[in-house]
């Protein structure tokens, strides 16, 4: 069964309490989403370490329930 968008946000902000979080559908069908996360927790990290925590987050729904996931992060400006 597909992920909404915001059962994905509800999992990130539950590991990343300060993060802002934006999910958008980008097929329509419940598995494609791109997600642009910001939060404090990424602050000199590697992109790679940023994903990692995100995927982290989704608590190995990713490659199951949730198929796609083009992810953007950054720590706040």
């Amino acid at each position: 069964m597909p992920m909404n968008a915001n059962e994905i946000e509800t999992l990130i902000k539950a590991a990343l309490p300060d993060a802002q979080v934006e999910i958008r559908d980008l097929a329509g069908d419940g598995d494609h989403y791109a997600a642009n996360v910001v939060s404090e927790s990424f602050r000199g990290k590697s992109r790679v370490q940023q994903h990692q925590l995100v995927y982290e987050a989704l608590k190995g729904n990713m490659g199951g329930a949730l198929h796609a996931l083009a992810l953007q992060t950054k720590a706040p400006d």
